[in-house]
């Protein structure tokens, strides 16, 4: 007779049982006091802007990128390694932190679920996390919404500065999955009521104001960035910004709280900064530079994460993160998992429980091709085989000999299962790849280079593109941008994330294939040129049955089917 099934609570149960310790008392691991902290409530506090002043001339420690193959619906577990591995290194004596990215709600509310980690590798308090948090998100709802507010009163007002209102760029935003809201007239109702025309939403971590949030330096640096943010053009071409507007100080004043890093704890109380959130197929996908430079001067190891695969968060992590804050990580670790592989292989998502050896040799491409990426990039890398309860000895031992056979550093992972005891072998293997002095990271194109040659080299090099074709108003803005001067701006590609071309069912390694641009928008704040591929959107829908409507909450305020 077979013993009982192990039951699994859900990631929400698990978090509610944890033992969270005060936030005072985790500052404590990392050197803060009270002082250096404003509370929000028991377990959530941002840090005093004068922390940075006493700690910018300390040395920094090591820095882990966390990455992945191209991700599928099967899941591969990048945030939850990146928790269990921050915890890990603890275990096996390192001082280590976590840096993430704060959850998006409309995704939390849709189907991708959050991003505080899962199962007994999470960041806690996990519902607040993932829901309101600390408010940064509605900050910055706020502060671009207000500069929407200004472009309409200002045509209302004479329009003096001649905006064309056919050539507004700036959207407005909301932090949910709505559709209906992609395309929208306003101004409607008479004059009274401002000037008709087109308009419409984006999700709020699409927001150029979430990017400039993520890659500012202090309060001063996004005053400037913000007052470069293009919105319009004039019926001459040339381009309004929000400085002409003269409302950059006032959207500053409205994210003067949320520029400040987030610290909140693991479910092992492992110290973790949760800030920022830019989607990483429309911006770069990497949590603040302001938490992680505060990370690397508080800790030995601070372990942080990039969105999606290597072919998005990774190469964006080193192509625009690292320029702007000056990074050069440690060590990379590419998360891959033996249901992700089967499914790249062909194998269809009903049937990733069953062994399928065939369906996992045929999916390596697509590992094969993030190795390459990242060999090209210069960094030491090691592959954690994030375990599934379905997986195979027969399935795991292939994948670790195939990495075996070409030299490449490999470890097994049950963080999700184990917590930090199920990531040791990976934390020593990435404490024997980043002292070992072995990265030398190595952009693949200069911001010198043209525009062209700039997305060429990231198709070529990182997706493996034959080359890419333009369409006529791509070859335009391109033109445009350049003669503006802003060309020697770095490339933010916006992709889809489940493939390495721009055709979501292309998965594995395709080959002979051509990326499109189908469009350009200038993010001179942010400071990159955003590169739209494919059938990129940049407000999501909601699916036909919404995690949502699983959600609920008791008369004690206790949450239930929150993932």
């Amino acid at each position: 007779m077979k013993p009982p099934a192990k039951t699994i609570p859900s990631d929400i149960e698990i978090a509610q049982q944890a033992e969270k310790k005060p936030i005072t008392e985790i500052a404590e691991k990392i050197g803060l006091s009270e002082d250096d902290l404003e509370l929000y409530g028991k377990y959530k506090a941002k840090l005093s802007s004068d922390v940075w002043n006493r700690i910018k001339t300390r040395q920094d420690g090591r820095l882990v990128l966390v990455t992945a193959i191209s991700p599928t619906p099967a899941g591969e577990g990048k945030s939850t390694v990146t928790v269990g591995l921050g915890q890990a290194l603890n275990k096996i004596g390192k001082q280590a932190v976590v840096a993430l990215r704060e959850p998006s709600l409309g995704p939390s509310m849709g189907i991708k679920g959050g991003a505080a980690g899962g199962g007994y590798s999470q960041v806690l308090p996990m519902e607040d996390i993932n829901l309101h948090f600390t408010g940064d998100f509605h900050a910055i709802t706020s502060a671009h919404n207000a500069i929407s507010a200004v472009i309409d009163n200002h045509i209302h007002r004479e329009n003096e500065l001649n905006i064309d209102p056919r050539r507004i760029v700036w959207k407005r935003v909301l932090d949910l999955n709505d559709r209906a809201l992609r395309h929208i007239v306003v101004g409607l109702g008479g004059k009274a009521h401002g000037m008709p025309r087109e308009d419409g939403f984006d999700i709020t971590v699409a927001s150029e104001l979430m990017a400039i949030l993520c890659l500012a330096r202090d309060l001063e640096d996004l005053k400037e960035r913000i007052g470069r943010v293009v919105v319009a053009y004039r019926f001459n071409g040339s381009p309004v910004t929000v400085s002409d507007l003269g409302v950059e100080g006032a959207a500053t004043l409205l994210l003067k709280n949320a520029i400040q890093p987030n610290l909140v704890q693991t479910l092992e109380n492992t110290p973790a900064f949760v800030h920022g959130g830019p989607f990483a197929n429309i911006a770069h996908g990497c949590n603040s530079l302001t938490a992680t430079r505060h990370a690397l001067k508080l800790s030995e190891y601070t372990v942080t994460e990039a969105g999606f695969g290597v072919d998005l968060g990774a190469e964006k992590f080193i192509h625009i993160k690292s320029r702007s804050g000056n990074l050069k990580p440690d060590v990379a670790v590419i998360v891959a998992t033996v249901r992700a592989l089967k499914m790249h292989g062909g194998a269809p998502k009903e049937e990733l429980t069953r062994p399928h050896l065939q369906a996992l040799r045929q999916g390596m491409g697509n590992l094969e091709r993030h190795l390459e990426t990242m060999k090209n990039f210069g960094l030491a890398h090691v592959v954690a085989i994030n375990r599934f309860p379905t997986d195979t000895e027969e399935e795991l031992n292939f994948l670790r000999h195939w990495c075996q056979e070409r030299g490449v550093s490999v470890a097994l992972t049950e963080v999700w299962e184990k917590g930090g005891a199920g990531g040791e072998a990976l934390a020593r293997e990435v404490v024997r790849l980043a002292e070992s002095g072995r990265s030398r990271l190595r952009p693949l194109y200069d911001p010198e280079q043209p525009v062209r040659a700039k997305i060429a080299a990231i198709a070529q090099k990182v997706y493996g593109a034959d080359g890419v074709d333009y369409t006529p108003e791509a070859e335009k803005q391109i033109d445009e941008f350049e003669a503006n001067g802003w060309g020697d701006l770095p490339i933010c590609m916006a992709k889809t994330q489940y493939s390495l071309s721009d055709n979501p069912r292309l998965l594995g390694r395709p080959e002979k294939f051509r990326i499109q641009v189908r469009e350009l928008r200038p993010s001179i704040g942010a400071g990159f040129l955003v590169a739209l591929t494919g059938n990129m959107l940049t407000m999501p829908g909601l699916p036909k049955k919404p995690a949502a409507l699983g959600m609920d909450v008791d008369a004690e305020g206790r949450v239930y089917g929150l993932f």
